[in-house]
């Protein structure tokens, strides 16, 4: 059965281009030109994943992506934003988005977003059953902090296994830098950016007895967990 996609963006243009692009690519995509309307038929109806651009008339695409939070927590949400918007796009992961683009962008790094959302949806939901994942000869409990080879129980801090999860969710691609900071640490600003680099060092060091378990820096981009 096809995925549905919820896409709200104001400008109809640009909306009737992602709909028939997503359709060719066999997603059910129904497109909205403002958040009021989306956010009824959200309500009325079932949808597996939602596309929002932050700046539209009736409701904005904060304000829609709370209501459909407070409608469904685990849909997923990806927000199409302009460059200027730094603020909102840290207003959007406050309300739990799972990712954002920003304009202009190809077809293909949306079909790609939306293609790695589903298979961390996918994923997210297995590790929510079972909260013990196996990195390399390494067990990570993220619900209890817990990283462990063999005899050797490590304590993570609340941020080191935040940040270990979200490797982990993004195992074998890339972890965005900025997408990391906003999820972790809400703002992308230089002092927790180095922060952030100083926890991927403890995570590299605790990781370090198995050769076959990298994190790897992928320049301009980010990292990139090997396990």
């Amino acid at each position: 059965m096809n995925k549905k996609i919820l896409l709200a963006e104001d400008d109809r243009n640009l909306g009737t281009l992602l709909r028939n692009y997503l359709a060719a690519k066999d997603y059910e995509t129904t497109l909205f030109t403002d958040g009021r309307s989306a956010l009824e038929a959200f309500s009325s109806g079932s949808f597996d994943l939602c596309i929002l651009d932050i700046m539209m008339p009736e409701m904005d695409g904060i304000a829609l992506a709370r209501a459909i939070r407070n409608n469904n927590p685990y849909v997923p949400v990806i927000f199409l934003t302009a460059k200027n918007q730094e603020e909102d796009i840290i207003e959007g992961f406050k309300t739990g988005a799972d990712d954002y683009i920003t304009k202009p962008f190809s077809m293909e790094e949306l079909l790609y977003r939306i293609e790695a959302v589903f298979r961390r949806s996918i994923a997210v939901k297995t590790e929510k059953e079972d909260t013990v994942s196996m990195i390399g000869e390494y067990s990570f409990d993220s619900k209890r902090q817990l990283l462990i080879h063999k005899d050797e129980k490590i304590s993570l801090t609340t941020k080191e296994s935040e940040l270990l999860e979200l490797l982990f969710r993004h195992r074998n691609e890339i972890l965005e830098r900025n997408f990391a900071l906003k999820s972790i640490w809400i703002d992308d600003n230089y002092f927790n950016a180095r922060s952030m680099d100083v926890y991927i060092t403890r995570l590299r060091k605790y990781l370090k007895k198995d050769p076959a378990v990298k994190i790897l820096n992928i320049h301009g981009k980010g990292y990139r967990l090997i396990c």
